[in-house]
């Protein structure tokens, strides 16, 4: 109670109905979606006990859980696990370095540099990353061999033959790669701009050139903004991976499909793949969330709590509250 002059003041606590429905409806699908998952229902066939005289249809899980733990583990799986991480690395790598290049040719105030960076980020970003595979997968038909040479001449110094040799991993790697270049480019632009033009001009005043001042000054405080996009970047292109499997590549995906074409088991391959990038995923996050975490150290007063030690403070609160009781 509280007073306001002689009359007595009441103080009532504000009702949230609608946060109250809202959460018992999120619990009841919840429980609808934990039964759906786990439920048993009749799967067709027939079990018939010694005799002969009592027969029942036999019950199985909807989503198939037994077969799907029979070939979570398999080799052909594994192997194409393998190769999804690789893939991805590799696309990465090659993504992230065409990134930096194309950046650094776009701020450069040279048109013959700018110019064609900001082409190839407006081609690549421009089109599908699935018709940039089957392009790369096809471009042995266009340019059965390149030659490095003086135009308009036929003085040729090098020739790279590509018929033959643009296997599907090299296609995908290349179209990943090349697409993901141009994604990234905008990625560290962004990053490079966010850096107050002060630390530039004050980099070039001590002498700096305009490389050093890249490389030493720009770049380490850019990290801080590059890096979660970065992050996210990882992750998508561990699922776009899956579109190689139309380049016959034997990825996590197209060897879910090559077990299931010979068994007809659809859905419960499907959730084995699914279930492969659900846990890289999760690695991959909480790598990303520490990366973070570190190159927050000289913006950030206090660096946010690590997963262990929100675990380790809420049961501390939870310890203290039973003492209290």
């Amino acid at each position: 109670m509280q007073t306001n002059g002689d009359e007595p003041v009441r103080v009532v606590p504000v009702r949230h109905y609608g946060r109250w429905a809202g959460g018992v409806s999120v619990v009841v699908l919840l429980a609808m979606l934990v039964h759906s998952l786990f439920s048993k229902i009749e799967n067709g066939a027939y079990v018939c006990d010694s005799s002969g005289n009592h027969c029942f249809t036999k019950m199985g899980w909807r989503f198939q859980w037994d077969v799907v733990f029979h070939y979570f583990s398999t080799s052909m799986i594994l192997h194409g696990l393998l190769m999804t991480l690789e893939l991805t690395v590799l696309s990465m790598a090659l993504g992230v370095f065409l990134g930096v290049v194309v950046t650094l040719m776009r701020l450069s105030p040279s048109r013959v540099l700018s110019m064609p960076a900001w082409s190839y980020t407006w081609f690549f970003r421009g089109t599908p990353v699935y018709v940039q595979l089957l392009f790369w997968f096809n471009v042995a038909a266009l340019f059965p061999e390149i030659s490095l040479g003086i135009p308009f001449t036929h003085v040729t110094f090098a020739t790279l033959v590509l018929r033959g040799r643009i296997t599907p991993f090299v296609a995908a790697l290349f179209g990943l790669g090349l697409n993901e270049g141009a994604y990234m480019s905008e990625i560290v632009r962004g990053g490079i701009k966010a850096v107050d033009e002060g630390q530039i001009e004050a980099s070039l005043s001590l002498g700096l050139t305009r490389l050093q001042t890249m490389r030493l000054v720009v770049l380490p405080q850019a990290m801080r903004v590059i890096i979660p996009p970065t992050g996210n970047e990882v992750i998508s292109m561990l699922k776009t991976t899956s579109l190689a499997s139309a380049l016959a590549l034997v990825e996590l995906l197209k060897a879910a499909q090559n077990i299931y074409s010979a068994n007809y088991e659809i859905i419960p391959l499907l959730i084995v793949a699914s279930l492969w990038y659900l846990i890289v995923t999760t690695v991959l996050s909480v790598g990303q969330y520490y990366v973070e975490r570190h190159f927050a150290k000289g913006s950030l007063r206090n660096l946010p709590p690590t997963p262990f030690e929100r675990l380790k403070s809420d049961l501390a609160r939870l310890n203290g509250t039973r003492g209290a009781a």
